[in-house]
């Protein structure tokens, strides 16, 4: 979004210049989707207010008009969008998200005791949003409920010490009562969040991360020592997952782009600002040495981490979240298993990320958009995922656009194994219609060994590879590019082994093509994959 010259549109989709037909209506009155806008994503997203943050930082930085860019850009926002009329109204955590981006602001520019008077009505009227629908996001056991807990708490401890009254004593303590259950119920021991997905556990951290600092700037009284367990095995579980030399990660899971606190300069793919803030304000040590991620600190008013940083790289398992990491060398491995305590977005069993250092070889597909059911579905299908796809369905048996019904519970979960540079793990499931597939890998720092059987399926069994752009070469059964060689074998009749183009979404609303290395068989039996490559810098 352009950050300078007259401001947006609120109510017209950017992509399709479509404007919403429903900007005066009852936020309860509007569908979730319309054919004729398009996602609603794409009105949402300026509506959440990142670039309150990014005024805010430029002030902090000296720009003398990026105050007045503010609050000219807030007043239109608010006569584009009286309270509870249009789509930016429609959904509580939308609303959530503008409150901890407003708090924020004002840590900040150091404004928390002095807010002006329509900025403390604004925080009121989100509020008075948010509190109708809150067991609603509750009861979703996601992100949804976190974020509406966290604003309840920002916004009414706001408003306790600036202008105090019965509602926003009552406001701070649902917040207060509803954060302390969302974090002791969707965050697992090990750290695994309700969404099984890297970007959406982001998004929990970023949100705890807020609280954290609002927390401090006003004093109050920490949160239970269940609570403070529970974020640090959050912090510390996102932090296996990324790279350190370039801050990415899997992209495993649901992934609607969000990033809730763009206050570092960095991709939209850098998860170590995140990680960084998190596991200081959370787990109490830093990550990472000093760079560009340690930017948030300085906005805030924090203190700059000054050690060098606890970079640990090792291999392990979240087995109530149902993850496997193998490292070796400079290879690393996520492996995905079924462990579902709570609704699965995605049929992703037994799918494997291999990375070579910071190359994303075997990759994960994202989520594109949620209001396109085709690509929907496909994203979120078997067919998107680096697994074994059975009967050309997927693993569990689609309910509803976000549902899954049937699901999953794993068989023959590992241990992992280490023995003479290889590290192993292996699981499996069986499917509602009794077909079963059990997959084992084994990684050493120059190569990968993965041993799929399947069984109990009637026609075809799928396995699919999606790889890395570049130059791929298929010569029978041997796949190369530069530096890669990979290898295909079966017990059975390989009755078909083709590299077709299949999609991915790195960030979403985008869409690009990969190539996809598909090898088919017809009768139970094993597949066995061996990859081997020129060895990672480690």
């Amino acid at each position: 979004m352009p950050l300078h010259g007259k401001c947006p549109d609120w109510h017209t989709n950017p992509f399709n210049g479509v404007r919403s037909r429903f900007a005066h209506h009852s936020w309860w009155t509007i569908p979730d989707f319309d054919p004729q806008l398009g996602d609603i994503k794409t009105l949402w997203e300026g509506s959440r207010w990142d670039w309150v943050l990014h005024f805010s930082t430029s002030a902090r930085a000296g720009d003398p008009d990026a105050i007045g860019r503010l609050n000219a850009w807030l007043e239109d926002w608010s006569l584009a969008n009286p309270p509870y009329l249009g789509a930016n109204w429609k959904c509580g955590q939308e609303a959530s998200i503008r409150v901890m981006h407003l708090a924020m602001a004002t840590v900040i520019l150091d404004q928390v005791d002095h807010p002006l008077p329509s900025l403390v009505e604004l925080i009121r009227l989100h509020l008075r949003r948010i509190v109708p629908t809150l067991r609603y996001a509750i009861a979703q056991n996601n992100n949804h409920g976190t974020s509406e807990a966290a604003a309840l708490f920002i916004g009414g401890t706001w408003l306790e010490r600036i202008s105090p009254d019965r509602a926003a004593k009552k406001w701070a303590a649902s917040g207060r009562k509803w954060l302390e259950d969302r974090v002791k119920t969707l965050v697992e021991t090990d750290g695994s969040f309700s969404q099984y997905s890297v970007n959406y556990h982001r998004v929990l951290l970023d949100t705890l991360s807020m609280v954290e600092v609002w927390r401090l700037k006003l004093q109050l009284p920490a949160f239970s020592e269940l609570f403070a367990s529970r974020a640090k095995a959050g912090a510390a579980w996102l932090a296996a997952f990324v790279d350190l030399e370039t801050g990415d990660a899997p992209n495993i899971g649901a992934n609607d782009g969000a990033r809730l606190l763009p206050i570092c300069r960095t991709a939209y793919r850098d998860y170590r600002p995140s990680v960084q803030l998190a596991s200081v304000l959370l787990a109490g040590a830093p990550v990472y040495p000093d760079g560009p991620w340690n930017e948030s600190f300085k906005c805030l008013g924090l203190p700059v981490p000054a050690a060098p940083g606890l970079i640990t790289a090792r291999s392990r398992v979240f087995d109530k979240g149902g993850y496997a990491v193998l490292r070796q060398g400079g290879a690393s491995l996520y492996m995905r298993y079924p462990r579902f305590h709570f609704r699965p977005s995605h049929a992703d069993a037994l799918h494997v990320d291999l990375w070579l250092g910071s190359r994303n070889l075997f990759r994960d597909s994202g989520s594109y958009s949620y209001a396109d059911d085709r690509w929907n579905r496909y994203f979120s299908g078997t067919a998107s995922h680096n697994t074994v796809q059975l009967d050309g369905r997927d693993q569990m048996p689609r309910v509803s656009r976000f549902l899954f019904g049937e699901w999953l519970g794993s068989l023959n979960v590992g241990p992992l194994e280490d023995s003479g540079g290889v590290t192993g793990f292996s699981a499996g499931y069986r499917d509602w219609q009794g077909a079963r597939h059990d997959r084992t890998v084994a990684l050493s720092a120059d190569c990968l060994r993965v041993v799929d059987r399947v069984q109990g399926f009637k026609n075809s069994a799928v396995l699919r590879w999606r790889l890395e752009a570049g130059a791929w070469h298929l010569n029978g059964h041997e796949l190369r590019s530069p530096g890669i060689r990979m290898q295909v074998t079966a017990s059975v009749a390989i009755t078909r082994m083709e590299l077709v183009v299949g999609q991915e979404s790195t960030t979403y609303y985008r869409l690009d093509d990969l190539p996809v290395l598909e090898v088919e068989i017809a009768a139970p039996g094993t597949i066995e994959t061996t990859v081997q490559w020129t060895r990672a810098r480690e």
